[in-house]
């Protein structure tokens, strides 16, 4: 039953590619926002603080007794935000985030009559594998948020789609920027996991998906030169950031010792942005009241209750928010699988023969 659910993760309408999403000018800012303030953190680290919040977000368990390690989940992607909750924490980027074209695009998509700016993040990263089995963005709930809620929980809540009454309605539009030779696109199955996968490939100069990511699954294209994909001792502390010896290039560190640079060439950007949207006034005034929130204390007794009724067995914790035995229970429980149909990665041939 609980893979069965997976079915019913497909986005509102289908994606819509757009090309130049930003202007050359907006995009140049945008660079050097990210240039100027880095170096920037891993997505995980600045997401999970324990490799059980990492697997109790994603698909597929690990085998009974294996002890995870931050080695098994990490990958070098890093990740910056530009805006949040409505502020853009850097005035010379308000066009991009108080944006009218995105706006409505994503009111038209939706099909909905108000949209507010939330998320404005970067992915940075040079030459990656695959990123990871396809997974679904973060949601949010009425009264429970990225800002009050670790991303393990709220992923928990909307794979067990217990939650749809409190679900936001989220849209985003997401944009890449790479001039590598070797993949770097988008794969996504909007048709669902058991459909036919959607690709959006190279070249990713402006490419941009207009998409609601939390009901889709998705992942990044492998990207860069095979031999350059797995940088040496990295671990969750790396960062990324500009190369003082280059100025267009970028490096990877750890603990002051260079892991990797990475020229311009190479350099996967991508840049997403999203908004909440509400179909009407009526739903923009219940969230705004909170005349009809959920908390977190509700959620897991939700949870746990449902866990109870399936007849699985557990010692309910103390602190259930920080309990790693719990969290990984949780994600085995509500493991809802994912697309088993996945593209091969795109890769230079002369390296692997």
């Amino acid at each position: 039953m609980i893979r069965e659910l997976s079915e019913n993760f497909r986005p509102v309408a289908p994606p819509q590619i757009i090309e130049g999403a930003y202007s050359e000018d907006q995009h140049q800012r945008l660079l050097g926002v990210v240039r100027e303030h880095g170096p920037w953190q891993l997505i995980l680290a600045e997401n999970f603080s324990t490799p059980e919040e990492v697997i109790a977000t994603t698909s597929g368990a690990l085998p009974e007794g294996v002890q995870l390690t931050w080695d098994m989940v990490m990958y070098p992607v890093f990740r910056g935000y530009l805006a949040r909750a409505g502020v853009c924490y850097y005035p010379e980027l308000e066009d991009c985030y108080y944006n009218s074209r995105f706006l409505s695009l994503v009111r038209d998509y939706w099909g909905c009559q108000y949209a507010e700016p939330e998320t404005f993040l970067f992915n940075i990263q040079g030459a990656t594998s695959i990123g990871g089995h396809p997974h679904l963005d973060g949601t949010v709930f009425r009264g429970m948020t990225m800002e009050n809620t670790p991303l393990w929980l709220l992923m928990t809540m909307a794979k067990s789609c217990l939650f749809r009454r409190w679900q936001a309605k989220k849209g985003q539009v997401i944009a890449w920027y790479y001039q590598g030779k070797i993949g770097g696109g988008f794969n996504c199955w909007p048709d669902g996991p058991s459909g036919e996968p959607l690709q959006i490939n190279a070249p990713m100069w402006g490419r941009a998906v207009v998409v609601e990511n939390e009901m889709m699954f998705h992942h990044g294209q492998a990207s860069g030169p095979v031999a350059r994909r797995h940088p040496t001792g990295m671990d969750i502390t790396s960062t990324f950031g500009a190369d003082p010896e280059d100025p267009t290039g970028w490096q990877i560190k750890t603990f002051g010792k260079v892991n990797q640079k990475i020229p311009a060439e190479e350099m996967r950007f991508l840049v997403h942005w999203g908004a909440r949207l509400f179909r009407d006034f009526d739903e923009l005034k219940k969230t705004l009241d909170h005349t009809d929130d959920i908390d977190a204390e509700t959620a897991l007794n939700i949870l746990i209750a449902d866990m109870r009724e399936r007849g699985i067995v557990f010692e309910e914790p103390g602190d259930p928010m920080n309990d790693r035995d719990f969290i990984r229970l949780v994600g085995q429980v509500y493991d809802i699988g994912g697309p088993t149909n996945i593209p091969p990665d795109a890769v230079d041939e002369q390296q692997v023969a």
